[in-house]
């Protein structure tokens, strides 16, 4: 029988995970002056690792998502959760730059890949209503990690080096993650004695390589990776930005954080309105807004203005992320799902990729950054005009109903 109440214990558990897997992995830039410090190693050989993280998580996603379709996801984050924190452990270990970025990068890129897309399958199948809010919740705890794993990185190296303070972390990672790994269920409706799932707008007999080829599918990928393409720049490059603006650091890093604080309320408020008005509809309307707002950053020149774009954007772009994952549920099978949002998940991290580097080139080619946010507001029309061309697959129509024989 359908849960409906543990179902909202996979939503805890999967924001759970989600914090402390990303929280740990994007604690790296807290870890990065002592780590110059103590080892010599170059900065851009330090943070090369993140990049290498992105990438590993974007092969990493749709290649765990294709396992939890078949195993299960118990297994899948279970695994990832004790890869993550024995990749922490080994990183605090490393003798040298390349094994810190090979272990670091790739190991920990994988094992956090092996939370998100198929704690997000999880999700939306065990919701048939209040679908989007529930991914959005997974989706908030993440981004609850800049404001909880990155704090308690801080304080430990304040009072230990950075291999003590990222050994620590590793334990932490395993004493959350583990036991909660184990509260995560497969959705009811892939037990193998359960009904078949309730008509929506696909074949309930398509085929995985059918899926994979659909247009639906290949523009569900495109505008994800158009939509982290439109945003990575701006989120990465914004506080050199308005410190060149003449801003005091302090001030420029709390912009940052505004927008992160901001992107908590954007998570739930697009939850709220894609349960109301529809996930494409409140996605293709977000991704225009984002796409208007990060054109915004080209005309700031004062804290004030920073502010009140750095909120608008961080609501938004935060927001319509968990929609993806929504919009696959309601037009592929279930028992797809991990690969599907995997897909979606690699071509995300992909375009989260290209910001940070394309927006240095830009800077470092004009001397200024207002191309990278010209650039991103054409990167984000490109996302809502693709997301525009998105078409449901045909709905089935219902088998019609026998009327039972009267006896005379």
């Amino acid at each position: 029988m359908f849960n409906r109440h543990y179902r909202w214990i996979i939503v805890a558990a999967g924001a759970l995970l989600g914090c402390v897997a990303i929280g740990a992995m994007f604690s790296l830039p807290v870890f990065l002056t002592p780590m110059v410090r103590t080892t010599g190693w170059s900065r851009t050989g330090i943070s090369s690792a993140m990049t290498i993280g992105f990438l590993a998580m974007a092969v990493g996603s749709i290649t765990w998502g294709t396992v939890t379709d078949r195993f299960g996801p118990r297994p899948v984050v279970l695994t990832g959760s004790v890869l993550l924190a024995s990749s922490l452990a080994l990183a605090s270990f490393s003798p040298s730059l390349p094994v810190f970025q090979l272990v670091f990068g790739l190991l920990v890129g994988l094992a956090t890949s092996a939370i998100f897309a198929p704690m997000m399958a999880t999700v939306t199948g065990w919701f048939e209503t209040q679908r989007s809010l529930a991914v959005s919740l997974v989706s908030a705890g993440m981004g609850m990690a800049p404001m909880t794993m990155s704090p308690v990185a801080a304080w430990l190296i304040s009072s230990h080096d950075w291999r003590q303070s990222m050994l620590i972390i590793a334990g932490i990672a395993a004493v959350i993650m583990i036991p909660v790994a184990f509260l995560v269920r497969r959705p009811p409706a892939l037990e193998a004695d359960a009904p078949a799932e309730s008509m929506a707008s696909y074949d309930p007999d398509m085929t995985l390589k059918q899926a994979v080829r659909s247009p639906q599918f290949i523009v569900l990928l495109l505008t994800n990776f158009f939509c982290c393409a439109t945003h990575s720049g701006p989120i990465f490059h914004t506080v050199s930005y308005a410190m060149l603006c003449g801003i005091p650091a302090l001030a420029a890093v709390s912009i940052y954080s505004l927008e992160g604080l901001a992107g908590m309320g954007g998570r739930i408020g697009f939850g709220i309105l894609g349960d109301r008005f529809g996930a494409k509809r409140t996605l293709v309307a977000g991704l225009l807004v984002q796409a208007v707002v990060a054109l915004c950053y080209y005309f700031c020149r004062d804290l004030v203005a920073f502010y009140v774009v750095a909120a608008l954007f961080g609501f938004t772009y935060a927001g319509v992320m968990p929609l993806y994952s929504v919009i696959a549920r309601e037009n592929f099978p279930l028992r797809m799902m991990g690969t599907i949002i995997g897909g979606s998940a690699m071509a995300g991290s992909l375009g989260m990729s290209t910001g940070p580097l394309l927006g240095g080139w830009l800077y470092d080619t004009t001397g200024s950054y207002n191309w990278l946010y010209i650039g991103s507001f054409v990167l984000g029309l490109g996302a809502y005009l693709i997301a525009m061309t998105f078409r449901p697959f045909p709905r089935a129509a219902p088998a019609p109903r026998v009327q039972p024989a009267r006896i005379p």
